[in-house]
């Protein structure tokens, strides 16, 4: 089982194991967001790491700065959620490169421009968890994205409702995105799962770091 901290339960193996799992599916996603936007996406892991729940505010950022956050309900071997982080200046720069032309949230979030980001969010969370499944050997269902434009604390508060206090762990994903253009885009991936599913996956990973 997990000890006090949390973190001693992911070796060095396992850190490299979660990373490889984590690289394979920003790639995926590269690809799937670099046909979709037409445009040249890279995409790179730079931390992965297991943290506390109560840890996340300060990773998210100020609880009153404005973020986006789209929120994936999960299914199957990993029960719990997917939470997907942005600025709002990020979030404007992937909608602006998927539909063409400049938008700003904070002005107004309409349904095209939610529709923009939850689509995005798809692909985004689709390719972490099925490399997930591929490298792990598991099966795990996404729901349809939930969207939120909010300050930090308040969609925090949100997530935890709606996930019912699932677990106590997370797993961070910080993710950045490099178009041809040289913008940068910067996101973070919260995969909260339940107790028995983190216990399950760090245990495949174990596996995973021996193979």
């Amino acid at each position: 089982m997990l000890n006090n901290d949390g973190l001693s339960q992911l070796g060095p193996l396992q850190l490299d194991a979660l990373k490889e799992v984590a690289s394979i599916g920003a790639g995926n996603a590269a690809t799937s967001l670099s046909d979709m936007l037409n445009s040249k996406i890279k995409m790179t892991v730079p931390n992965v790491n297991l943290i506390p729940i109560a840890d996340l505010p300060g990773i998210i950022g100020n609880e009153e700065e404005l973020i986006v956050a789209m929120l994936v309900r999960t299914e199957g071997d990993i029960n719990g959620g997917v939470l997907f982080t942005l600025l709002p200046d990020s979030a404007n720069l992937l909608i602006q490169l998927l539909v063409g032309q400049k938008t700003d949230i904070e002005d107004e979030l309409g349904e095209f421009e939610s529709s923009a980001l939850k689509e995005i969010s798809n692909i985004l969370t689709g390719a972490n968890l099925n490399a997930f499944s591929q490298m792990l050997g598991i099966t795990v269902s996404p729901s349809v994205p939930s969207l939120e434009f909010d300050m930090a604390g308040a969609i925090l508060e949100v997530c935890f409702i709606e996930l019912g206090q699932i677990g106590d762990y997370a797993l961070v994903i910080e993710t950045e995105f490099l178009s041809d253009m040289e913008q940068e885009v910067k996101g973070n991936f919260f995969l909260i799962p339940e107790p028995e599913s983190l216990q399950f996956i760090l245990e495949k990973l174990g596996v995973a770091s021996e193979g």
